[in-house]
């Protein structure tokens, strides 16, 4: 019985190890333009930028989840994209800093002047729109073929 305890002991601390060191991959969304165009020219990337609503968008929402939490989706922006996130929440709790609203505002005038939500737009590492990608409702390999036609 002793030995059971034992191994039984051991297996939930191999257990409890494994669960603790599992992070999943999780991308960084930037909210500041400038250092995005900084961080673009640096690593050699482009800059997807998403317009979202993300506590009113279902799309929006959906979005984020089918496609931008894909392991493919994260494994290919890593590679090749800088991801800057202009968010219009509102919900009170979710409410932006002054700064960051109008940061989003001035966003939205250059890049999404109909003001469709979600929008997606590829910038080069300058800044100049290379591409933009309405709600897709395809798989992550199709919306990645999509993004590679604009960043070639």
């Amino acid at each position: 019985m002793r030995m059971n305890k034992k191994l039984l002991s051991t297996c939930m601390f191999v257990m409890t190890l494994a669960l603790v060191s599992y992070v999943p991959s999780e991308m960084i969304w930037n909210k500041d333009f400038e250092s995005s165009k900084k961080i673009a020219q640096e690593e050699s990337k482009f800059i997807l930028l998403s317009f979202s609503g993300s506590d009113w968008c279902s799309n929006c929402i959906r979005l984020e989840k089918t496609l931008f939490e894909s392991s493919e989706f994260s494994e290919f922006a890593s590679k090749n994209l800088v991801l800057l996130q202009a968010d219009f929440p509102m919900k009170k709790k979710n409410k932006l800093s002054a700064e960051q609203t109008t940061h989003n505002e001035g966003l939205a005038e250059k890049y999404n002047k109909s003001g469709a939500f979600p929008t997606v737009v590829v910038l080069n590492a300058q800044g100049k729109m290379i591409g933009e990608l309405q709600h897709p409702k395809q798989s992550a390999q199709e919306y990645i073929a999509q993004l590679t036609a604009f960043t070639k």
